[in-house]
């Protein structure tokens, strides 16, 4: 402790409200005028409320930097200097919950006011809120026989998951126990056999309901765009994808996982029965503050039981608004052009997760108008959206693609959105779509823009309907954004890049910045996703290169001298305006040879 630290706490107590603003007022964080109305809150607010939080519900700006309200975290901090011990924000990502339950109790956690959040080979870290409180720290060290390291922690945080990561080890005990299942220990050879059938634990269990509750919480506060339920022989994995990276979330005993899924299936209407087929669902539940949110389900049968993906489509980020896709003023323009045309076919392309389905949603989003008929075919439907209407690929009636095309140009409309041109048939329908007056808005996996046209070659369109027909072709990509809290400028970066994009002068950047990592941003130096985007226009000059046996190199430099900027060139703008990194370019945009 420090010397001011040890006049005050001579003893092992728990921190005061008046002790800690007279302990404020001393380090000119707070004003004397200050202290009657903390003094009055703190008489107003239940015993157990934590000093901290007494102070930073008032919302005071610091004296000492006006513009600066005392947050939490940051009163959080001044205490972890005053009590000497290093400050953490606690990460639930980055902490194995089934390890760190097992040290101690809940009963004797939430006593002192403690929260283990990692468990190491001869050592054990500990989360407090109550600094001078230490009574515990030898009694543990006696216990356990571990090195016991404290650190200072938020005292919402340590309240807020001392609750959830007791109440989830708990559900998953007792969901084991339900089910007659032992949580650890080596499964025989019979127990394999009968891994991803129907077993004793029933999927209404309320330990189970817990489990997906808290799991799919969990999952929105993160931010994660998809949930990974994976059965392994005896511990199965749970895992969230975040910004485009795959995080390790937790581990479930592989019976008590099977009996999750089943709840999962049965939320989202599927065949619990049926475990040697792959199915697909939907879902519909809501974030914690309220927003209603959709889920595409699909399980698929392996070799320890079904492998369910979660696939969340939070509104929020699939219909952002024009201005937020990431386009720059220029690509906007000719974004625009493209799609606001009466007809023609406009194409996305781009690997699976590039960001098709929000450009796509977002751009009918603006487009679909009172007066405007937008209809859409998609296997499966993405985001069900009131504004559109919206039909699904059903093979097994016999209902694809094409013939869904079919039945929309019976339906009046005016854009047609095709989930994915896959075939020459359905190629053929987008395409008389678009003869007969009507816009398509489509997508193909390819790897850029220029590609699209050979693609479509391939696979039996005629070059002559091509050119008549296709107006627009944009391939995207994601990259990870850089955190605006931490990035830190490079000049060995901008050497690097510099180097790649060679003759594109107006491309490089004076300044290039690298991922550093902080609280914001869980050390990984990036928060968000935006998009690069390779525009291609079909001008007269293009059109005359589609032919019969046209190849893609006179088509992509007959692209590049009409104005197409290439994917690793979009990427140097993003790069120059302090939005992402060189590594997360080149990550993601192909090279391409760029002629003077």
């Amino acid at each position: 402790m420090t010397e001011t630290a040890t006049k005050t706490h001579s003893g092992e107590r728990r921190l005061n409200l008046d002790e800690t603003i007279e302990r404020l007022v001393e380090d000119e964080m707070l004003t004397r005028e200050d202290t009657g109305n903390l003094r009055v809150a703190g008489h107003r607010s239940r015993q157990d409320v934590h000093p901290l939080v007494v102070v930073a519900n008032q919302k005071i700006n610091s004296a000492n930097t006006p513009h600066k309200p005392l947050s939490l975290e940051r009163l959080t901090q001044w205490l972890a200097e005053k009590a000497d011990l290093p400050y953490i924000k606690i990460d639930p990502l980055k902490i194995d919950r089934q390890a760190v339950a097992g040290v101690v109790s809940y009963a004797y956690a939430s006593r002192y006011r403690i929260l283990p959040i990692e468990v190491g080979p001869d050592y054990v870290v500990m989360a407090t809120s109550e600094p001078f409180l230490q009574e515990w720290r030898g009694d543990l060290q006696h216990i356990l026989r571990k090195e016991i390291r404290v650190k200072l922690a938020n005292p919402l945080d340590v309240n807020r998951y001392l609750m959830e990561f007791y109440g989830l080890s708990k559900s998953i005990k007792g969901a084991a126990v339900s089910g007659g299942q032992t949580v650890s220990g080596i499964l025989n050879f019979e127990q394999l056999l009968e891994l991803g059938q129907a077993g004793k634990l029933d999927a209404e269990d309320q330990h189970v309901v817990n489990i997906v509750d808290w799991l799919l919480q969990f999952a929105f506060e993160q931010r994660a765009s998809d949930i990974h339920l994976e059965p392994r022989r005896e511990m199965s994995n749970v895992r969230f994808r975040i910004d485009g990276v795959l995080h390790q979330v937790y581990q479930i005993p592989t019976p008590v996982m099977s009996a999750v899924t089943s709840r999962i299936k049965i939320l989202g209407r599927m065949d619990v029965a049926e475990k040697r087929r792959p199915q697909d669902g939907r879902l519909k539940t809501r974030s914690p503050n309220g927003q209603e949110i959709e889920m595409r389900l699909s399980t698929m049968p392996t070799a320890f039981g079904e492998k369910c993906v979660m696939r969340i489509f939070d509104p929020d980020i699939v219909l952002k608004d024009f201005s937020e896709l990431g386009f720059s003023p220029k690509e906007a323009d000719t974004w625009r052009h493209m799609v606001e045309r009466p007809n023609g076919i406009v194409l996305v392309t781009g690997p699976t997760g590039s960001g098709k389905t929000t450009t796509l949603y977002s751009t009918m989003k603006t487009l679909a108008r009172p007066e405007v008929n937008v209809c859409t075919i998609e296997d499966p439907i993405e985001m069900v959206w009131p504004q559109f209407n919206q039909m699904q690929v059903q093979p097994q009636i016999g209902l694809n693609f094409a013939s869904g095309v079919r039945t929309l140009l019976r339906q009046d409309p005016d854009i047609i959105m095709v989930g994915e041109i896959r075939d020459v048939e359905t190629a053929e329908m987008a395409i008389q779509a678009s003869l007969t007056g009507h816009l398509v808005l489509s997508t193909l996996h390819t790897n850029d823009a220029p590609s699209a046209i050979t693609r479509l070659l391939d696979i039996g369109v005629p070059y002559y309907l091509i050119q008549c027909t296709v107006t627009g072709i944009v391939a995207q990509r994601l990259v990870r954004t850089l955190c605006p809290h931490c990035k830190q400028e490079s000049t060995i970066e901008a050497a690097v890049w510099k180097s790649l994009i060679h003759p594109w002068k107006a491309a490089m950047p004076g300044t290039v910045y690298i991922p550093k990592g902080c609280l914001e941003c869980r050390d990984t130096g990036y928060l968000g996703r935006t998009a690069l985007f390779e525009m291609l226009t079909i001008t007269p000059g293009i059109k005359r290169r589609i032919t019969k046996d046209t190849d893609l190199e006179p088509i992509r430099k007959q692209a590049l001298k009409d104005g197409m900027r290439p994917l690793r060139i979009s990427a140097a703008y993003q790069i120059k305006g302090g939005v992402t990194s060189v590594e997360e370019a080149l990550k993601v945009a192909p090279p391409v040879e760029i002629e003077d």
